[in-house]
């Protein structure tokens, strides 16, 4: 049996992996829970179904609120940023799944991968941000990084065996989000209302625009280089608008493979959860002939400037992929709370990479410290662009 900790136990991901582990009792059980603290309620029902040994959450208020709300005995209960570190590294666990959204699973994924622990990783951002750092901890450490986006399992699964000198090129599949088509001077006047509208997914608020945007894709390429050891040049993005070709490996004999399955996120993190093994998942069965036809296109990065901001920093290297990050979370939380507008996203995301190039990072507390630098500019920033459409 393994003992897991979920990291982000609140959001699409967590609750879909705490559904799997209820469904398979005799493979799983939780040895931690980790969330923000916005929903306490829910945090309290987590612990009730699964025990934990401890739970962490970052809002330190939550935490009280929490602890109110469980009848004894409870968990360990942990506060703040250095409680997600502590549950990530002092909590006995087999498997960390890293599903925080943002910045926020940076320091308890490193902790974790320091821990020794198998990496089941749905926070694309922490690679984004430490690429070099996280990567270098786990080679040390011997800790495999299991991807969980439902692209990057679909490219680990079709690597599976090959030499790097047999890989031609990946290919992410995107599904083009909820402005396929749309002019860029249509994209001006986007509202939250319709960017939150994707037309196959159903996550978290913050990942829905990102997808609407196509930083969502370019974030992945980033992720992919990492984890795959692939050059940018060699990472390619078609739009595919059912969602059901995950992702794809085109070998040098010019051999492509391809994972499918139905839209449903549950495939990826039981296979991370329980490779290299593989148990029957309470998934919709694909069906081709139901289907009829699957389409590909390229994508419109005249329109959708993010997935190219997202290659430039790439090939700028260094700190660059922190600053991306670290300004679309900033315009990101800005465009949904009304502040600015949905193509104000790229433009301040552009003006960061400008402001803050030609910086190097290579250990934490400088990664944190820039991140938190490139927060106060792009913040400051924002007073200088036309408030956004809002919620209607």
């Amino acid at each position: 049996m393994k003992t897991v900790t979920v990291l982000g136990a609140t959001g699409s991901i967590g609750r879909r992996t705490l559904e799997l582990i209820s469904a398979f009792p005799d493979q799983f059980r939780v040895g931690g829970l980790a969330a923000r603290g916005s929903d306490v309620s829910l945090v309290a029902e987590q612990v009730r179904a699964h025990r934990p040994a401890a739970v962490a959450l970052l809002d330190r208020a939550a935490v009280d609120r929490l602890a109110r709300e469980l009848a004894p005995p409870r968990p360990e209960l942990l506060a703040g940023a250095e409680g997600l570190a502590a549950l990530a590294t002092d909590v006995p666990a087999d498997v960390a799944v890293s599903a925080m959204v943002g910045a926020a699973g940076l320091v308890p994924t490193l902790g974790a991968i320091r821990a020794g622990r198998t990496i089941a990783l749905a926070n694309k951002e922490t690679l984004v941000m430490a690429g070099a750092l996280m990567t270098r901890a786990a080679r040390e450490r011997g800790v495999r990084l299991l991807p969980v986006d439902s692209e990057h399992s679909a490219l680990f699964q079709c690597l599976a065996g090959a030499a790097p000198r047999e890989v031609r090129r990946l290919v992410l599949t995107a599904s083009g989000g909820p402005f396929r088509g749309w002019s860029r001077a249509k994209l001006e006047a986007v509202t939250v209302e319709q960017a939150l509208r994707h037309p196959t997914w159903r996550m978290g608020a913050k990942i829905t625009i990102d997808s609407a945007t196509l930083m969502n894709k370019g974030l992945e390429v980033l992720e992919a280089h990492w984890l795959f050891g692939v050059p940018f040049e060699r990472i390619d993005v078609v739009v595919h608008p059912q969602s059901i070709v995950h992702s794809m490996v085109e070998f040098v004999d010019r051999s492509v493979l391809a994972q499918l399955g139905m839209p449903d996120m549950g495939i990826p993190i039981l296979y991370a959860l329980t490779y290299p093994e593989r148990l029957p998942c309470p998934a919709p069965a694909l069906d081709l002939v139901e289907l009829g036809s699957l389409t590909f296109e390229a994508p419109d990065e005249a329109a959708f400037p993010c997935l190219g901001l997202a290659r430039q920093a790439g090939r700028a290297g260094g700190a660059a992929p922190l600053v991306l990050n670290a300004a679309n979370e900033v315009a990101v939380a800005a465009f949904l709370a009304g502040r600015c507008g949905f193509m104000e996203v790229p433009r301040l995301i552009g003006d960061a990479l400008d402001t803050h190039a030609g910086i190097a990072v290579e250990e934490l507390d400088a990664c944190l410290a820039l991140d938190g630098e490139v927060r106060r500019t792009t913040e400051a920033a924002l007073g200088r662009v036309p408030a956004g459409s809002v919620l209607h």
